[in-house]
């Protein structure tokens, strides 16, 4: 049984990220990782992102240094042993550990039907696939208006394909976005061509000639039509992968439970990144966070408890987006059942709106307004009370 100082099981962002923060306090404690994937840690973010825009693929990989780190890519881990303080992974091998760190993600959510003729865009695979769909497809379609929907069907629509975007919700990135910037990014799509069909759900799909037919559905008439493609790509939501933390018995509710040192209730496996949940002390609120800033922020910190730091995990992260010539900024809590307050410049082209609950900032939406974030979580870590006069002008600071 080979065993490590530091067990890492995860090979993305965050498990990188966990690697630099033992480094910079362990110099010489073995560590190891056991990831899914068989490529080296890269960036997600430019996969739909900056990829599309002509950045080189090599852009994404993360720093490659050696750092005296044993890799073991392309394996899953199957099981944890926390008494022994051991795991064994999907070959039959045991590596065993004096901390372990959880960093095993998020996996898409998938539809009942499309088996796989749907890319569920996550990974540089699916890039690679829906890139080489690409040469030789001209019309795509897109499930899901959130985060990952709206940044795929702009980087397709950017690369000269023909996009349909279907989702159920009235706007685009309706669950994050106040209504009327919702609705008014359907129209600034179609102005790119893109069709936006919002309200409509994917109900079904079939292959004529090998390629996509897909039944969707209006929720407001009822009515059904068929939507022939040469590619589908759904963002329809993640879940967090707790299934090695439940068979182990750690505490799971919407991720992996840890307390302020991103530690699991075992003292020697912590946890960080999509499958952790964990209590933000400004937002007085439980999170689990799906974002590059967490991933990064949360990992190396992750890394430094495990090599021996006394750390307090209070980040409150940021997330981005670009969308064709738009792009934004947010922090906090953005749910547009909140009380909103916008202060545009332009409307719905460059502002900032305050999400608020009990006369306090929650979440600030930085649109098209930028180097703002740290400015925007003071103002989220003030008590107020805030009334909405008080935040016009209040950004950029």
């Amino acid at each position: 049984m080979a065993g490590f100082k530091h067990l890492i099981v995860g090979g993305g962002m965050t498990g990188d990220a966990a690697v630099h923060g033992i480094r910079e306090l362990d110099g010489a404690g073995s560590i190891g990782v056991i990831g899914a994937e068989t490529h080296p840690p890269y960036n997600r973010p430019p996969l739909s992102k900056g990829l599309w825009k002509g950045k080189p693929l090599e852009s994404i990989w993360r720093e490659g240094e050696d750092r005296g780190v044993t890799y073991h890519r392309g394996r899953t881990v199957r099981s944890i042993d926390p008494a022994n303080k051991q795991v064994t992974d999907d070959q039959g091998t045991v590596h065993g550990f004096e901390n372990l760190l959880l960093a095993t993600g998020a996996t898409p959510r998938r539809m009942a039907f499309g088996a796989d003729q749907v890319i569920y865009y996550r990974t540089l695979d699916d890039y690679r696939r829906l890139r080489a769909l690409c040469e030789t497809g001209r019309r795509f379609a897109v499930i899901g208006g959130g985060f990952i929907g709206s940044e795929v069907a702009a980087a397709l629509a950017m690369s000269g394909r023909e996009v349909v975007l279907i989702f159920p919700d009235d706007g685009i990135s309706g669950r994050l976005f106040p209504p009327d910037l919702s609705r008014s990014l359907n129209d600034y799509y179609r102005e790119k061509g893109v069709e936006v069909l919002s309200g409509t759900s994917v109900v079904g799909m079939e292959s004529t000639g090998g390629k996509p037919v897909l039944e969707v559905r209006d929720a407001r008439s009822g009515r059904e039509k068929s939507v022939a493609v040469d590619g589908v790509v759904a963002g329809i939501g993640v879940q967090p992968n707790v299934e090695l933390a439940q068979a182990a018995g750690l505490e799971v509710t919407n991720g992996i439970r840890v307390d302020g040192s991103l530690r699991t209730r075992h003292p020697d496996i912590f946890a960080a990144g999509d499958v952790a949940s964990f209590h933000n002390p400004i937002l007085d609120q439980w999170l689990r966070v799906e974002h590059e800033d967490n991933a990064n922020t949360m990992g190396r910190l992750a890394g430094r408890a495990m090599a021996g730091e006394n750390v307090t995990y209070d980040h409150l992260s940021s997330f981005y987006s670009d969308l064709f010539d738009l792009g934004y900024e947010a922090v906090g809590e953005l749910d547009p059942r909140l009380e909103m307050v916008a202060d545009w410049q332009e409307p719905c082209r460059e502002g900032v709106v305050y999400y608020l609950r009990g006369g306090r900032v929650r979440g600030v939406l930085l649109w098209n307004v930028w180097e703002q974030v740290d400015a925007a979580r003071r103002l989220i870590a003030e008590p107020g009370p805030f009334q909405a006069k008080d935040l016009k002008g209040r950004l950029p600071a």
